[in-house]
């Protein structure tokens, strides 16, 4: 079912599933270290005994995590892309690409069982 929908309606699937995309590391250390600055504002107001710079740095600390938790939507080849028409089922066993993930590979190796009992 879900090769028969990228077969009929690539541009609706490329649209609705684009992915979650890779990790941006850049922005995963950024965000590491703003938390922990965030961190320091928070205790620094704890010590002096101000409500605003511990929020101010309870602020940044949420915004270290979102800058950390943050991926990029970098455009993938054409063979890989989840719109893109897959191999046929009998294209042999190498059909699946090096690149794709585990669950893409698990599901592979499932309908190709289904069609050797057929």
């Amino acid at each position: 079912m879900e090769r028969s929908l990228y077969h009929n309606d690539a541009d609706f699937v490329s649209a609705v599933g684009g992915g979650r995309g890779r990790l941006n590391y850049g922005a995963l250390v950024l965000g590491i270290l703003v938390g922990i600055l965030g961190l320091g504002v928070v205790i620094a107001g704890v010590i002096f005994h101000q409500p605003v710079i511990g929020l101010v740095g309870f602020v940044a600390m949420f915004a270290g995590v979102l800058l950390a938790l943050r991926r990029t939507r970098r455009g993938r080849p054409a063979a890989a892309a989840p719109g893109a028409p897959r191999a046929a089922a009998g294209a042999g066993k190498n059909s699946a690409s090096s690149k794709s993930g585990f669950m893409d590979r698990l599901n592979d190796r499932w309908e190709r069982r289904d069609d050797d009992r057929e």
